[in-house]
């Protein structure tokens, strides 16, 4: 299927994560799906005003907050927020890939869903997941059965 041979290429392919959304709730898919990145090589950065550290990164406020050596290396940019916040984020992420030539990758997670975003994203250049979850993407294509 193309669409799983896409998301094999982003997640071998990219490396570094914004995440948008990112709680400091240990209980939440957010939280527990940037700490299966991180187990397994990939480098995030926390996205959430009411944080100022999050699995041991620095959190920021927005992406266009992040200081710019750090943006110019944001390949994803996984989005943890309800679907009416996407058109912002994607925005944002816009942004950033006409100054820096990168994101490369929107990921809206499992339930996200916003068509239109996800239009002008392809449009600006992007590639788009939508309504999947990062981690189990990754699970089912990379991790060894027990």
């Amino acid at each position: 299927m193309f669409e799983q041979k896409k998301i094999r290429e982003i997640l071998t392919t990219y490396r570094i994560v914004a995440v948008v959304g990112l709680s400091r709730d240990t209980s939440k898919d957010s939280y527990r799906v940037s700490s299966y990145l991180q187990d397994n090589g990939f480098k995030i950065i926390p996205v959430n005003p009411f944080a100022n550290k999050i699995l041991g990164e620095k959190s920021y406020s927005c992406l266009l907050e992040i200081p710019i050596d750090i943006q110019k290396a944001i390949e994803i940019v996984d989005i943890f927020r309800p679907s009416n916040d996407v058109p912002r984020i994607v925005e944002e992420a816009i942004r950033l890939r006409r100054k820096h030539g990168l994101p490369y990758v929107i990921w809206m997670q499992l339930g996200i869903i916003d068509d239109l975003a996800a239009q002008i994203a392809r449009n600006a250049g992007l590639e788009v997941v939508m309504n999947r979850c990062i981690m189990i993407e990754h699970s089912s294509l990379f991790q060894k059965p027990e």
